[in-house]
């Protein structure tokens, strides 16, 4: 399990969500438990995308902030294997 950080800040219209130590991972819900619920998946979404594609997930970074943000909470990423991924085997050249 990592621990990024999450901000929400309360709209008119809804909450915005976002990952601050997690580039691009941002969602809007029309309330704080949708918005939640979407950043978690989200970040999840957002993972899977990097490990994917050979890249590495980005450091959490505990000391990042929003001054504009509301309320401010950890947000764990939990991996599970899916049907997703897939293992392919290595072949040794011999």
């Amino acid at each position: 399990m990592i621990t990024y950080k999450a901000m929400y800040k309360f709209l008119d219209q809804g909450v915005h969500a976002e990952v601050l130590d997690f580039p691009g991972t941002i969602t809007f819900g029309k309330n704080l438990e949708a918005a939640r619920r979407m950043l978690a998946s989200a970040l999840v979404d957002m993972a899977e995308t990097n490990l994917l594609r050979g890249e590495p997930l980005p450091p959490p970074d505990p000391s990042r902030t929003d001054p504009e943000a509301d309320l401010e909470e950890p947000i764990h990423l939990l991996l599970s294997a899916t049907p997703r991924v897939r293992v392919v085997a290595q072949t040794s050249s011999g």
